[in-house]
């Protein structure tokens, strides 16, 4: 008597493997809870604000948010990296002070001071990643005391060397020009004005996406924001990683600092506190999640949008302006609100 026949077994389908639709790799994006919170936002005040789909009105909409999406990009970058650092939003103001003081001092050329503005913007941010990751205490104490000590070194040097809270104007001197061209100039495309820093905000976006999605350090930041421990342990340099997070905020500080002292060509040492919170919200509304290893550059464009939207879209509704915070922070409320409501839909679906 033969044995019988066994059904040959079926091996189950690697999940790596499998066939993803378009539609549910769309929802696993996480900028698609902000991008469906910027429609609400965009159709809400098209219709409360008869003046808020002019081309001057979108390009001021555009020109606010930029000024926040230029750091919310590596603010972003550094969430996902598992850190946060508030002190960015004095690091802005720091950056303008220092080359407005050292051209003035020093009687030098402009863009020697926004030289000098760098390295000194860079070696800040290298000195919160160094001893982020030598004393591995939290990144908000860390940030915390940095925020503090640039605040009184801006208020107190200010004083100290121009016997006022504020620079001496440097418009009339040698590269002004020049600099303002890169930093604070404005485009006319279509008979709309575009301010410059629109061009540097998509450029970052553009920067930043590329590294996250295509290069080897874009796999690290994920790496160090999901599980430092399990990143360091298969050989990504961790400490590394995080230090060029913190000098990739410096960076784009130097830039705001820059716009910020080419615009106005004086500067107020008490300027930029608190804009480090605009900053982690257009990240946070963008889909960056507060634990790390997750969200998106252009994310937090979309967050930079909303804010802007909201920021602005007040005004053109001609509300009460006594009113301003609030319509400001329940607008921004709604929005991320409706960015979580979104991804856990998107999440279920896969």
């Amino acid at each position: 008597m033969s044995a019988p026949a066994t059904a040959p077994v079926q091996e189950a389908p690697d999940e790596r493997l499998a066939h993803r639709s378009r539609l549910r790799r769309l929802l696993g994006r996480p900028e698609l809870g902000a991008v469906v919170g910027a429609v609400a936002v965009f159709v809400f005040f098209s219709t409360v604000a008869d003046s808020f789909l002019q081309a001057s009105s979108l390009s001021t909409v555009l020109y606010a948010s930029s000024t926040i999406g230029i750091m919310a990009v590596p603010v972003a970058l550094l969430m996902i990296g598992g850190e946060f650092d508030l002190s960015a939003g004095v690091m802005v103001t720091s950056a303008a002070l220092v080359s407005s003081m050292f051209s003035y001092q020093m009687t030098a050329n402009v863009w020697v001071g926004a030289g000098v503005s760098l390295l000194t913007m860079l070696a800040i941010g290298f000195f919160n990643g160094f001893v982020l990751t030598r004393t591995k205490l939290p990144s908000f104490i860390i940030t915390l005391a940095t925020f503090l000590m640039l605040t009184g070194l801006n208020l107190g040097f200010t004083k100290l060397i121009s016997g006022t809270v504020s620079t001496k104007t440097i418009g009339d001197m040698e590269g002004f020009d020049s600099a303002r061209a890169v930093f604070a100039s404005h485009l006319t495309i279509g008979g709309v004005d575009l301010q410059v820093t629109i061009l540097w905000w998509l450029g970052l976006v553009a920067l930043a996406t590329w590294v996250l999605l295509r290069t080897r350090v874009g796999n690290w930041i994920f790496a160090v924001g999901g599980n430092a421990d399990a990143a360091r342990a298969v050989g990504v340099p961790v400490k590394s990683t995080k230090i060029g997070l913190y000098m990739a905020v410096a960076f784009c500080a130097w830039v705001s600092g820059q716009h910020l002292l080419m615009s106005y060509d004086v500067v107020q040492s008490g300027e930029g506190v608190g804009n480090e919170l605009l900053y982690i919200i257009a990240a946070v509304i963008g889909g960056c999640l507060m634990t790390g290893g997750y969200g998106s550059a252009i994310g937090s464009a979309v967050g930079a949008f909303i804010f802007g939207m909201t920021s602005k879209g007040i005004v053109y509704a001609q509300w009460d302006p006594d009113w301003f915070k609030f319509f400001l922070g329940a607008m921004l409320l709604l929005a991320t609100l409706l960015n979580a409501w979104v991804r856990k839909r998107a999440e279920a679906t896969k």
